[in-house]
């Protein structure tokens, strides 16, 4: 399993931005995308967060090898929303039960824009979080004032998941060297549920583990890092920018809805 934050050593405007702005901002910009129903905005801000990633200088690679997988899930949206239209319309196919109106291929529209909206937001999560260490990210969100115990859960589960995946990889080859093979049959399902039973078990185990460990060592929640915050007028010069556009789309979609009324 690759690191999200596995190109923070790259030098750009966006890795230079001080992560607790940077949160804020691009945090906003999303939750402005979330609110919007132009589709030619949510194409707009699409382009923007391509931008953004295009200055990030991680590579396209990199993030299209993640999106192919939010692309699949949204997909079922745009084939199926055409076909949830019912009533009286122009009729354009029938295929057994199913009915395809000439109102249902304006769903398209609306499919459209969830896709990509959906691949907007994430697509803004790797200049966040993917160019900052994933310990100062985390101070940062600790210096925002995000309730400690949701830190200590998103840095919890950051730093396990790649130990579960190694357990279950090494579980795995254990299968295999003793002649396993996956097949659709009874048998490879009973034995994949045992490894993840086992997994589960060894979850537990070494949580307890971690948690005496932790406490030994005087473990208090507070995150520490040798990282220090500076705040250089750079920064707030790019604050101003993402947060000034997501107004901005925001005031042109109630613009746009004026006209409309």
């Amino acid at each position: 399993m690759l690191e999200i934050d596995q190109y923070y050593g790259l030098s750009s405007p966006i890795h230079r931005w001080d992560p607790r702005l940077k949160i804020v901002s691009i945090f906003i910009l999303i939750f402005s995308i979330m609110l919007l129903y132009d589709l030619i905005l949510v194409v707009i801000t699409m382009c923007f967060a391509i931008l953004l990633i295009f200055l990030s200088k991680i590579p396209i690679s990199f993030v299209l090898k993640r999106l192919k997988w939010v692309f699949i899930f949204v997909l079922p949206f745009l084939i199926i929303l055409p076909f949830t239209f019912l009533g009286d319309g122009i009729e354009i196919t029938h295929f057994l039960s199913i009915t395809l109106y000439y109102r249902g291929i304006e769903y398209v529209i609306n499919a459209l824009m969830i896709m990509i909206k959906a691949l907007t937001a994430v697509m803004l999560i790797f200049p966040m979080i993917g160019t900052s260490r994933i310990d100062i990210t985390i101070k940062a969100l600790e210096g925002l004032h995000i309730p400690n115990k949701l830190v200590q859960m998103f840095a919890f589960t950051y730093r396990y998941i790649f130990v579960l995946s190694d357990e279950f990889t090494n579980m795995e080859r254990s299968l295999t060297s003793r002649g396993y093979q996956n097949r659709a049959s009874f048998f490879s399902l009973t034995s994949i549920s045992k490894a993840i039973a086992m997994l589960l078990v060894k979850s537990y185990e070494r949580a307890d583990r971690v948690f005496y460990a932790m406490r030994s060592k005087g473990y208090t929640g507070t995150v520490t890092t040798l990282h220090e915050f500076t705040l250089r007028p750079q920064d707030w010069l790019n604050t101003i920018i993402v947060i000034g556009f997501a107004i901005f789309i925001q005031i042109a979609a109630i613009s746009s809805t004026m006209e409309v009324i």
